[in-house]
């Protein structure tokens, strides 16, 4: 149920915090991948050790930890996930939740998701019942976050009655649950993603200037609302993101390939960067210099349109096709004749000039151009992007 799957973990300074590496296992057992959060203190209770070795990951414990910075920023670790999981959820945790708090590693982490949030509350009866906690709780709950538990029973500290964090087994049911309720739940959706190399020679090729991290964005962000994704890549500078089936290719032609052997799909989107040509006759051997000055002659042939291939599909087309269009002059007009042109629902435009820093940047400002009108998006970053497509892509569907 849960293969393939990223949790992020977050376990708070309660004596519960020992039922977290319980969890750890369980979710394991399923399939998932579990990485995890220490607040300052839950290690009172559980050590960095023990939860490393039964996770089998690294443990993130530190905001301002420059090397984890540097290699996996808290924005990254808090997306990087298909869903996020606090247990056990203390009433300090929830309190900063509610309250929108963001003064260490585990509270930032959990204002900068753009996942869903599951969390396990565990605190004494008489802190659940406190009329700040009744408040926190309806906050959270009217913010859209998942709750499992608290179950009834004797506490530790001797007194009886509800506060006791959910057993392992019912929050993996829930875990499963969470990640089984998007509303792409059992929809298909393709995504093409990065450029493709067209070779010259052995050692040289023909390429678009792409890194791949809007499309690999795109696929997380589909999965994230409960999309099976197939995410078809070219060779991009960003690796491909978990939790999907991914394929590696390398031309246009293989690309058109892949994409047409992952059919049907309910939802396509192109956010490739596929080379308009390819070289009319490949070559074995690399091409020499003659030392006379004379310039090579190199004969191009048009790569498949893969858009307008999928678009103009008679049978099993897509419900919705989504194309992207990167351009550098009228983008508007450009891309709404492109749109006209290969026969897509969606062109999702972007002014890709030099000066905007977009092409391989961490930001992008699109138009999404529909059939009754175009829609200009606020620059915003990469991820924000996907998160606000795939829901659009969501209620196309539903």
């Amino acid at each position: 149920m849960l293969a393939g799957k990223r949790i992020l973990l977050i376990i708070g300074g309660g004596i519960a915090a020992f039922k977290s590496l319980d969890l750890i296992r369980r979710l394991r057992e399923s399939g998932a991948t579990v990485v995890p959060v220490l607040t300052k203190a839950s290690e009172e209770f559980v050590t960095p050790l023990s939860v490393s070795a039964l996770s089998a990951e690294k443990v993130y414990r530190d905001l301002f930890d420059l090397t984890d910075e540097a290699e996996m920023g808290h924005i990254e670790l808090s997306r990087a996930a298909d869903l996020v999981v606090v247990a056990p959820a203390t009433a300090d945790l929830m309190g900063k939740m509610a309250a929108g708090l963001a003064n260490d590693l585990a509270s930032t982490l959990l204002m900068a998701t753009d996942k869903r949030v599951l969390i396990a509350p565990s605190m004494n009866v008489r802190m659940w019942e406190h009329s700040a906690t009744v408040r926190n709780f309806a906050t959270l709950k009217g913010d859209g976050v998942l709750f499992v538990g608290p179950n009834e029973g004797s506490m530790a500290c001797g007194e009886f009655g509800p506060g006791r964090m959910a057993e392992p087994m019912e929050i993996v049911a829930a875990v499963e649950a969470a990640i089984a309720d998007g509303p792409l739940n059992g929809k298909h959706v393709l995504v093409t993603s990065g450029p493709t190399h067209e070779p010259i020679d052995p050692v040289r090729y023909i390429a678009n200037r792409s890194s791949g991290a809007q499309g690999t964005a795109i696929a997380q962000a589909l999965s994230a609302l409960g999309a099976e994704v197939t995410f078809v890549t070219g060779p991009a500078d960003v690796s491909p993101p978990a939790g999907v089936r991914v394929i590696e290719v390398q031309t246009a032609r293989e690309m058109l390939a892949a994409v047409q052997a992952a059919m049907p799909a309910d939802a396509a989107v192109f956010a490739a960067a596929v080379a308009d040509w390819r070289m009319a006759e490949e070559t074995t051997s690399k091409m020499k210099k003659d030392g006379k000055g004379s310039l090579p002659v190199l004969n191009f042939a048009e790569n498949p349109d893969i858009l307008a291939t999928v678009s103009q599909m008679k049978k099993g087309r897509p419900d919705l096709v989504v194309g992207f269009a990167a351009e550098t002059d009228d983008v508007v007009k450009n891309a709404t004749a492109k749109r006209k042109r290969k026969g897509c629902d969606w062109i999702v435009a972007n002014d890709v000039s030099p000066e905007t820093g977009i092409m391989g940047g961490s930001e992008n400002a699109v138009v999404v151009i529909k059939a009754d009108g175009a829609e200009d998006w606020p620059r915003m970053g990469k991820d924000q992007v996907a998160t606000r497509l795939a829901a659009a892509i969501a209620e196309a569907l539903d």
